[in-house]
């Protein structure tokens, strides 16, 4: 029998992303999947841990993230055209 076992609520982050550009031209900054290990944004921020993208239309995707957000939402505004991004 387990005692002190204590249970954990798993909170996550959500965006809304507005990209400025469509998110297959954005997909060519990862032509060359040698580089930076994944041919799509999708793949680069699953990439993180406990994180994971889903494109609504060409331009938006809801990205969510227990952790790593902080990360995920410098590295997209450092690299990609952003029109609108709102905390859910």
């Amino acid at each position: 029998m387990k005692t002190n076992e204590v249970n954990k609520e798993i909170s996550y982050e959500t965006l809304l992303v507005t990209f400025g550009e469509g998110i297959g031209r954005l997909d060519t900054m990862f032509d060359d999947p040698q580089v930076r290990g994944v041919a799509t944004l999708k793949q680069w921020i699953d990439g993180y841990e406990t994180t994971r993208f889903t494109e609504i239309d060409d331009r938006t995707a809801v990205i969510t993230s227990e952790y790593n957000m902080d990360s995920v939402k410098e590295w997209l505004q450092k690299n990609t055209p952003i029109i609108n991004l709102e905390k859910r």
